[in-house]
């Protein structure tokens, strides 16, 4: 057995540490290794996995959205999100999954910025759909989906048809507005993640937002992305990716295993080697 994490980036992914470390508080003996795959790679890629034994892998940007026409069957948040980053190889067939969704809710409830009435949510990608179509479903009122390219976020939220889901602008003026009404920011784009070299160019929407609202930037590699420093800086309390990608990973582990696992366990397994690598 062997299980691997694609994409691009991705040497720098955590998910290899978070993974070696809950399979071997299982006692597994199963290799799980970061592989470089571009876009447009994928179809080379799974003919190479088949060929090498990898029986699953998880997929970060930019194959999220771009897997599904080339798996063999979706599960139900997979199907319903239309992006998947978890992949299995079952009798044959290619099977896809998201955790995203479930491990961004769980990140959130630990770190007490769940639940809320209003979100806005930046970006309308792979990782943006999991965690919109999430949170609607965990109890929101109003999720604003913003995005530069304002087709994207429509068709982001007309893929659901759900009233909580509405699509708006990435404009400074319209972030700021949406900002004041909401009590959770959520940065679903790459802006500030290391090696991308794109930066948000205006943080005036975090003046507007509410004493106390979060801000969860979906990023963890930096560990503080500017978005975060800013938002510090003027009082509000922060969540980086890294709960989320432990999160989400328990729940790929269960699908990679095909079986229950003690989430709080292997949650405080894949912390415990994260603290070590750090320290």
């Amino acid at each position: 057995m062997k299980l691997q994490v694609i994409g691009d980036p991705v040497l720098h992914s955590k998910s290899p540490v978070i993974h070696g470390a809950m399979l071997g508080a299982l006692g597994l003996d199963v290799s799980y290794t970061p592989q470089v795959v571009r876009r447009g790679e994928l179809p080379d890629y799974l003919r190479w996995a088949r060929e090498n034994g990898v029986t699953g892998f998880n997929a970060t940007m930019p194959h999220k959205e771009d897997l599904l026409p080339l798996l063999d069957w979706l599960d139900g948040d997979a199907a319903l999100c239309g992006a998947v980053n978890t992949v299995c190889l079952r009798g044959g067939r290619w099977i896809g999954f998201n955790t995203d969704g479930g491990g961004a809710q769980a990140a959130l409830e630990g770190a007490g910025l769940w639940p809320v009435r209003n979100v806005v949510l930046l970006g309308a990608g792979g990782a943006a759909k999991a965690v919109a179509f999430r949170l609607a479903q965990a109890g929101a009122e109003r999720v604003w989906v913003c995005n530069r390219t304002a087709e994207r976020a429509e068709a982001l939220c007309g893929q659901y048809r759900c009233q909580a889901l509405a699509p708006a602008g990435f404009d400074p003026a319209t972030l700021r507005r949406l900002a004041a009404q909401s009590q959770l920011l959520v940065n679903c784009t790459s802006l500030g993640m290391a090696g991308c070299g794109r930066q948000f160019e205006d943080f005036s929407f975090l003046d507007a937002l509410p004493q106390g609202a979060g801000v969860f930037d979906l990023i963890y590699h930096p560990a503080q992305t500017e978005l975060l420093a800013q938002a510090e800086r003027r009082g509000l309390p922060t969540l980086n990716g890294l709960p989320m990608l432990v999160n989400q990973a328990v729940l790929a582990l269960e699908h990679f295993l095909d079986r229950p696992l003690d989430r709080k366990a292997m949650a405080q397994a894949a912390a415990s080697a994260l603290r070590g690598e750090e320290a």
